[in-house]
């Protein structure tokens, strides 16, 4: 089971380090986490992503209720959100296959953000799960490094 959380905290050092904490002493996987102020800026949210089952999403909830520099703790459905990541990835190419990383890029709806002579940056923002095969759709031609953002999210209103 995956767990999305919506957090907002007290923009002030130190706080990510005691959030990240409290999942490290209890033994919590994160599997996503994003950063960044809000409108306020004394406001930062945090979005974290975690997995376990229904036991223990409910444990990390109650656990970052506690921590006193924690505003508010919404658990986002993944259904009834809209979540983006952004990947950066710069992929080798030839004179060969770089029409095809094109088209690629074209049918997801990637960017090419930079060019060289034997490389490219391309960027995508999307869901986790267009990430994850766009990143397996381009692996073959030469993923020379690869960076992602961590999931961010926020809940949908009722129409």
């Amino acid at each position: 089971m995956k767990g999305i959380f919506s957090v907002l905290v007290e923009n002030q050092a130190g706080v990510l380090s005691k959030t990240a904490g409290l999942f490290a002493r209890r033994g919590y996987n994160i599997d996503s986490l994003a950063v960044g102020e809000t409108e306020n800026k004394e406001i930062s949210n945090m979005t974290i992503v975690s997995t376990g089952d229904a036991r223990v999403i409910d444990q990390i909830e109650k656990q970052l209720n506690k921590k006193i520099d924690v505003i508010k703790v919404r658990r986002l459905k993944e259904l009834q959100s809209v979540c983006r990541e952004l990947l950066m990835v710069k992929v080798s190419y030839n004179p060969t296959n770089r029409k095809d990383i094109m088209e690629i890029c074209m049918i997801m709806g990637a960017k090419i953000a930079h060019v060289s002579t034997k490389s490219m940056i391309v960027e995508l923002d999307s869901t986790p799960d267009a990430i994850e095969s766009f990143i397996k759709i381009i692996q073959p031609y030469g993923i020379i490094e690869l960076a992602r953002t961590g999931v961010i999210a926020l809940q949908k209103d009722e129409p």
